[in-house]
């Protein structure tokens, strides 16, 4: 089976988000299963440097709109997975970002550019292609190649396609005269096809044509669904339900892995917790906070935004440190909450750390430091951090929604009996919710045989590619079994 995979990121080559890590690991773990999966990535300035043996495989002399393009193809540096770079430096050459130039503002003509990802895509994965070799297959990820989907359908077909969604927020919204621009057939360009009220939508318009949809975890298939995190397109998702499914993502358990992580003092597994302690011991120095091995500490890497909650704990927080509790937050984003996450420092100082910014290897110490993780996202689709957590002995706390509630499993008397529990799980949007999380929080933490039973059964659960690799490739050929231009 043939896999080409299109993305506008990759881990370790560019990376914004979770998507760069999703598309640096899955095709590999894809390849280990026998599936031929190849990366289809932008030659953004440095990637040249990150790849090995990059060569010209391909070069379009005249593509309508988008001029010359070279293809060169190469190896991913920390793995054999073939890359195919998109080399138009025109298009791609910036000083900035993937999508934003060095001031933060979107780049112009984000519209050009990953039309002409998403066109070469379509082109790569049709009958016509000159490269040599077709997908049967194509996998697109996000808005930035939502119109590969339709132009692989404008142009004849070919490959069957799959629309992956890992956050219907961003949603690639452009005027409607971008039709035009593009050179899209502008008789789709209605409801039914790839108008968004009014507007062309990258995403829309790929979960319109797409052969099958999914995202990153069951509970968020669902939720988007429905208002409001269906963010305007939940009729259409739910028309095509027949045809969308949730896979969680997994994580990277080299990197992530407590028993050989050169980031942390002290290594530890499950069987012997004692380098944990080591761990919270060292976070406390190098962060100045009170040396109290009995204190609770807890921790957060997050962007700091509403989605992400972090109102809620800055509500509850006067409150956790009044019950003895501390705290360490690790991360940057609005200004009104990285001024509060400030302020809440000042007023404990001793009791709570504030990091603005991020740091690889400061997350790895918190991860292991800490002796619960707070992530309480008012929606995530997938979330990574509370697997990490539950891999490093330390037990999460995360609201009830899409991949949160997929991978964590609450901590009640019947799971606890079960040998079942590796974290705490709450209801609604509010701090007195999130605060009863944190009471059952501390009630089995003071039980220290019941706490070490949750971290142990926590850091057992395999939360490895391998296993949605295997759900991504039944995916694959329950596509390639069924009748060509199946829609629902």
């Amino acid at each position: 089976m043939r896999v080409l995979f299109a993305t506008s990121e990759a881990r370790p080559l560019a990376k914004t988000g979770g998507l760069a890590d999703v598309s640096g690991a899955l095709p590999a773990a894809l390849r280990d299963t026998g599936i031929d999966c190849r990366l289809l990535l932008p030659a953004y300035p440095g990637t040249l440097d990150g790849v090995r043996g990059a060569r010209e495989c391909l070069r379009l002399e005249a593509i309508p709109l988008f001029g010359g393009v070279r293809l060169l193809q190469a190896e991913m540096p920390d793995a054999d997975t073939p890359v195919y770079l998109v080399d138009a430096p025109d298009f791609y050459a910036r000083a900035g970002g993937p999508y934003q130039d060095i001031d933060g503002y979107d780049y112009p003509d984000n519209a050009l550019r990953f039309g002409l990802l998403s066109w070469l895509a379509a082109h790569l994965a049709t009958d016509a292609t000159a490269l040599g070799w077709r997908p049967d297959i194509l996998h697109c990820n996000d808005w930035q190649t939502g119109l590969a989907p339709a132009w692989l359908r404008f142009m004849g077909g070919g490959a069957r396609s799959l629309m992956t969604v890992h956050n219907l927020a961003y949603q690639g919204i452009f005027p409607a005269d971008t039709v035009v621009q593009l050179g899209l057939p502008a008789e789709h360009f209605q409801m039914e096809g790839m108008e968004y009220y009014g507007n062309l939508s990258f995403l829309k318009t790929g979960l319109f044509y797409a052969d099958r949809i999914n995202t990153v975890s069951p509970s968020y298939a669902e939720e988007i669904q429905h208002e409001p995190l269906g963010m305007g397109l939940q009729g259409l998702l739910a028309a095509r339900r027949d045809l969308l499914s949730g896979i969680v993502n997994g994580i990277d358990t080299a990197f992530w892995n407590p028993a050989g992580d050169p980031h942390l003092p002290a290594a530890y597994a499950a069987d012997d917790l004692a380098g944990k302690q080591a761990c919270k011991r060292a976070l406390q120095g190098d962060l100045n906070l009170v040396a109290d091995a009995h204190a609770p500490l807890f921790g957060i890497v997050s962007r700091l935004t509403y989605q992400k909650g972090i109102d809620l704990v800055l509500a509850i927080a006067d409150w956790l440190i009044a019950r003895g509790g501390q705290l360490v937050l690790l991360g940057s984003g609005e200004a009104v909450l990285e001024q509060a996450v400030h302020g809440l420092a000042a007023r404990h100082p001793g009791k709570v750390a504030a990091i603005i910014g991020y740091d690889e290897g400061l997350a790895h110490r918190i991860e292991a430091g800490v002796d619960c993780f707070l992530m309480p996202s008012r929606f995530e689709p997938c979330g990574l951090n509370q697997m990490y957590s539950q891999r490093y002995g330390t037990p999460p706390i995360v609201h009830a929604t899409g991949g949160l509630k997929d991978t964590v499993v609450d901590a009640t008397p019947q799971t606890l009996a079960r040998g079942e529990a590796s974290g705490f799980v709450f209801d609604g949007e509010t701090p007195a919710a999130l605060q009863a999380a944190v009471e059952r929080m501390l009630a089995l933490f003071a039980d220290a045989k019941a706490w070490r039973r949750l971290q142990t059964t926590g850091m057992r659960r395999d939360f490895s590619w391998e296993g949605s690799a295997r759900q991504y490739a039944e995916l694959y050929r329950a596509m390639l079994g069924a009748g060509p231009g199946a829609r629902g």
